[in-house]
């Protein structure tokens, strides 16, 4: 562990607050992070085939995923809105035998940056949840026992802390 900081988001009195980033200085920041959805090997074929009754999975996961990523703030108490300068989002397949835990479904990998004066991790994670939260709508009419886990931050870089990356 670091050593012992202190929440930001809670002021003297122990009452929740946003924080107050004005002093601080734009800088580029951005920061990745991931979703699985886990599902039956069929519910991937389905996608992969492009056979899925309400559409393309993974693009409108992708869409999602990169409005989500603009919307953080309206979803997240204390987050901060942001003018996002980047926002992207992977899907990719995942078949069997391609992890050690042998499940399969669809890796979600988003990424988002902004020239700012707080960071982007929220978003990223957000943009990450809100695609597998789509794929999840998408197909559940054929698979309601999909799982969806494993949403972290990978990696955040620019702001006063500098680089983190998850080891």
């Amino acid at each position: 562990m670091q050593q012992e900081q202190q929440l930001t988001h809670i002021d003297e009195q122990g009452d929740v607050r946003m924080v107050d980033v004005s002093a601080k200085p734009d800088t580029q920041r951005v920061a990745v992070a991931e979703g699985f959805i886990s599902m039956d090997p069929a519910t991937l074929d389905l996608i992969v085939e492009g056979r899925a009754a309400k559409g393309d999975v993974l693009a409108c996961a992708r869409v999602a995923g990169i409005m989500a990523a603009k919307s953080a703030s309206t979803l997240i108490p204390m987050c901060h809105p942001l003018n996002i300068t980047k926002a992207k989002v992977e899907c990719t397949p995942v078949h069997a035998g391609e992890r050690s835990d042998d499940l399969v479904g669809i890796h979600v990998l988003a990424t988002a940056g902004v020239t700012g004066k707080t960071g982007i991790e929220m978003e990223a994670l957000t943009a990450a949840s809100v695609a597998c939260l789509t794929v999840y709508d998408m197909c559940k009419a054929v698979d309601r026992g999909m799982q969806i886990g494993e949403i972290r931050l990978l990696r955040k870089e620019g702001g006063k802390s500098g680089l983190w990356e998850r080891a």
